[in-house]
């Protein structure tokens, strides 16, 4: 049990500074409401539980080669960049203030989140993450530690996600549409600038593995 509450502070650690998942969240929070953005964390979290399964069975090893990695990141900048776009000339677009009816789909929120999570930030961040955490499970021989440690940080990402729509979810019902506009479309600023970011990285690998 220590060992699963020690990894759920790890996981809000983890989910504290600010990622394209926590960008979306809250401009879909903002826009329609908790269960939207909760929508798109869970998409997310989607992805984080195939990740942690797969990483056991031993996908860690084929995500770390540079072939794999490197069209990772300007698929993930690509992506980045239009999903910044959209946000930047939709700002105004499907906003629903509070009290209003929303209009627009869970569904749709919850894809979002899946295909932010689809991204090499998030997937290199599993592989190194839990690669080692995998490795050392191994070599002390307690395998289904890997298991207990994957579920604390999970928990602690979703700890997180509740009390950061929540406190979005509180603070959306004192904007008007305006202030929910110009917020939307500073979100979409910061996607585009996660998009420079990967495309950074890949220059990076490059002179690594040339």
């Amino acid at each position: 049990m220590s060992l699963y509450v020690a990894y759920v502070l790890v996981g809000l650690a983890i989910a504290m500074p600010v990622g394209a998942i926590t960008v979306e969240m809250t401009k879909q929070g903002l826009k329609n409401g908790f269960m939207h953005g909760w929508a798109v964390g869970l998409g997310g979290m989607t992805i984080d539980v195939v990740l942690v399964f797969a990483l056991y069975m031993g996908l860690a090893s084929i995500l770390a080669m540079p072939m794999i990695q490197l069209p990772m990141w300007l698929i993930g900048a690509g992506f980045l960049f239009l999903l910044g776009y959209d946000s930047i000339k939709n700002a105004d677009q499907d906003i629903t203030l509070a009290g209003e009816k929303v209009t627009k789909s869970i569904f749709a929120s919850y894809f979002n989140g899946l295909l932010v999570a689809i991204s090499p930030g998030n997937l290199v961040f599993w592989v190194n993450v839990f690669g080692v955490v995998l490795a050392k499970s191994y070599s002390q021989g307690q395998p289904t530690n890997f298991l207990i440690i994957a579920a604390g940080v999970l928990s602690g990402i979703l700890l997180h996600d509740i009390g950061l729509l929540t406190i979005v979810s509180m603070t959306r019902k004192a904007l008007n549409r305006k202030m929910i506009k110009t917020l939307t479309m500073l979100a979409g600023f910061l996607l585009i600038g996660f998009a420079g970011y990967f495309i950074y990285e890949f220059i990076q690998a490059i002179k690594v593995y040339r």
